[in-house]
């Protein structure tokens, strides 16, 4: 926890809930539990290794095997944040988990960070892995840059699941964006005992670069942007995964799955107007915990390998 100094406090209160940077609280939020789901980890990568992308050294990991599936973790987090998700993702899929620009293991560059350009440079990755084709899941952060790689290169994307996710800024709740535009390097010092800056100074690079990172983040958070247009583009089946008391309001979420072709009218008895995307809220999940979850890993797994089409009610009676 934060120490309770004036600069703590303005930490705690902006930067924290700002970004969802308890997405390296897993450990601290884990029961000790050895039965519980929560506790089941990843184990060691099949492959690891770095990728350079649009001069960023990117730090990759590969899990299991199967269908090619990116991974792509939230703001201030890394690989290891998903956890039990990763490890049952893993086990139909052969995950391909990258760490974000700046971000655990991979270098933060001299470039801004931007969705657009970590879009541009999961296509370089793939590429360079011998990836034409994969589907991709990303949250928070990563669901904005998943979304961004579906827009900018759809040829590349199978399916798309985006958890925690919005089309625009507009779409968090009023209060959270004046929180998101304090973020600066003058909380780095504030956070010093913190699990996020405890696991960036493990694993990054350079850790003296935390300051930094951080004020990039705050130059991200505080650009307007607003998809909706390309949203209405997007021809990929697309899931959308959300907490009952996400940081994003529920009109918004709406929004988005409407803007997808979805929520528009009734299905039909016998699913006709079934649109191809859907929409997944998990009761009793916020921002801050959805993404270790193995709830989330079976939300999911069923859409990314197709297999959410039921039978109508007069198949199921024809075929007892």
């Amino acid at each position: 926890m934060l120490t309770h100094c004036p600069r703590a406090r303005f930490a705690e209160r902006f930067l924290l809930p700002a970004l969802a940077i308890a997405v390296l609280l897993v450990t601290g939020l884990v029961h000790a539990d050895t039965d519980s789901d929560e506790t089941r980890q990843a184990s060691e990568p099949d492959k690891s290794g770095r990728v350079n992308a649009n001069g960023i050294d990117y730090y990759y990991q590969i899990h299991g095997e199967g269908e090619p599936l990116l991974l792509l973790h939230g703001g201030l987090g890394a690989i290891d944040m998903f956890g039990p998700v990763l490890a049952e993702l893993a086990e139909q899929r052969r995950v391909i988990a990258v760490e974000l620009q700046g971000h655990g293991r991979t270098a933060l560059g001299d470039r801004p960070i931007r969705y657009r350009d970590m879009a541009d440079d999961m296509a370089a990755i793939l590429e360079q892995l011998d990836q034409p084709e994969v589907d991709v899941v990303g949250y928070s952060m990563g669901g904005g840059v998943a979304l961004r790689f579906a827009i900018q290169h759809p040829e590349r994307v199978k399916r798309l699941a985006l958890v925690s996710t919005g089309f625009s800024r507009d779409g968090f709740y009023p209060e959270m964006i004046p929180q998101q535009e304090q973020i600066s390097a003058e909380m780095a010092g504030a956070m010093e005992d913190t699990p996020m800056y405890r696991t960036y100074r493990k694993l990054a690079p350079r850790p003296e670069k935390f300051p930094e990172l951080l004020d990039r983040m705050g130059d991200l958070m505080r650009k307007p942007y607003n998809w909706r247009d390309e949203v209405k583009a997007l021809n990929m089946p697309v899931m959308l995964v959300y907490g009952d008391s996400d940081m994003f309001r529920p009109e918004h979420m709406v929004d988005f799955y409407q803007l997808l072709g979805g929520g528009l009218g009734d299905a039909g008895w016998q699913r006709e107007n079934m649109p191809i995307n859907r929409l997944a809220v998990l009761p009793g999940k916020t921002h801050y915990d959805i993404f270790f979850d193995p709830l989330l890993a079976r939300t999911v797994l069923p859409f990314l390998n197709g297999g959410m089409v039921k039978k109508n009610w007069k198949e199921r009676e024809d075929s007892e």
